[in-house]
């Protein structure tokens, strides 16, 4: 069993030449769009390149990239994740509540914030590996209505303000020009390339989605790693509120609407495929970058927001339709 288990991540570790050439390439072109992205913008939008609208910029990012990671590793498992930003909402209306209407300890709200997140997202594994529904986009499905509704029922659809600037800090605070959620942003990065890259888990999240029946078969916990998943998932989009409450000093059960849309581009642009098993963080971020950069050149534009919206649908379908593309030249070989 042991040795099946190593011949599986060392069957994930290792790429040929050209598999290595081609991944490599295709990071180069995504960097490149993003680079051309922003040259078009600055032709078009004196105001694109300056040093407070790429801040503001990564300011806004910053949210998307944290719920990223969480979707990168569901997608990664040939799963998704549609109630990150129910999730968000709910417990950061659960932070406001302890923090502001009850008066409680910042750091201890902002903790409970955390838990609340992690446990409705360690229910969404366990909705998938103990009872056993066919696919995440249902049992998820179910948890974004589920965690909606209560967020609008215990605060009457009303908006927590007044936050203590202990809470804020993450979202509102800057070092120099540099928003601090970008650190932490680079911090979460970090971990996230490590964890997927260095570790035994890491390597078993990759060979889940690659083929989950030969991972149970080489001793692999495939519901484990599945609940870990959803686990972490569930975290970010609680992390991503505290720097979203932080950002706007509010706390309102609306938030997060659509965040699974922009994420789910951000990922897939990255070049993380659906049928799961193939994708790399670092790519992630630059398709949440690719993302935050075109709304933001829309907006300078003036474009109106229901453009806005039928242009990150029409970059969702045509990511994944380059995605079943290489999917159908993987097979024909």
């Amino acid at each position: 069993m042991a040795e099946n288990q190593e011949a599986v991540k060392a069957g994930v570790g290792k790429k040929s030449f050209v598999g290595g050439l081609k991944e490599n390439l295709y990071s180069f072109g995504i960097v490149l769009s993003l680079v051309l992205l922003c040259i078009i913008l600055t032709i078009l939008s004196p105001r694109f390149l300056t040093v407070d609208n790429l801040m503001n910029v990564a300011s806004q990012a910053s949210v998307n990239a944290i719920v990223s990671i969480g979707l990168f590793l569901a997608i990664l498992t040939s799963g998704i994740d549609l109630s990150v930003g129910s999730i968000l909402a709910l417990s950061t209306m659960g932070m406001g509540i302890l923090a502001v209407k009850l008066g409680l300890n910042p750091i201890f709200s902002l903790f409970m914030c955390l838990l609340f997140g992690t446990l409705l997202g360690y229910i969404n594994g366990l909705m998938l590996t103990k009872l056993r529904l066919p696919h995440p986009f249902i049992s998820t499905m179910g948890m974004k209505q589920m965690a909606r509704g209560i967020a609008l029922a215990i605060t009457a659809a009303q908006p927590i303000s007044g936050f203590h600037p202990s809470i804020d800090f993450l979202g509102s605070n800057r070092v120099g020009p540099v928003p601090v959620s970008l650190f932490l942003v680079a911090f979460l990065y970090i971990v996230m390339y490590l964890f997927l890259t260095r570790t035994a888990t890491g390597r078993y999240i990759y060979a889940v989605g690659g083929n989950k029946e030969a991972s149970r078969l080489s001793g692999i916990n495939v519901n484990g790693i599945l609940n870990l998943v959803f686990t972490i998932s569930g975290f970010m989009a609680a992390l991503a509120g505290i720097v979203l409450v932080g950002r706007v000093d509010s706390a309102y059960p609306l938030a997060g609407m659509d965040y699974e849309s922009d994420a789910i581009a951000a990922v897939i642009i990255g070049g993380a495929s659906f049928f799961g098993g193939i994708g790399k963080i670092g790519n992630t971020i630059v398709g949440v970058l690719i993302i935050a950069v075109l709304r933001n050149g829309l907006n300078l534009l003036n474009v109106n927001s229901a453009l806005q919206t039928f242009t990150i649908g029409a970059v969702i379908i045509v990511a994944v339709f380059v995605d079943v593309l290489r999917q159908r030249v993987m097979k024909a070989r």
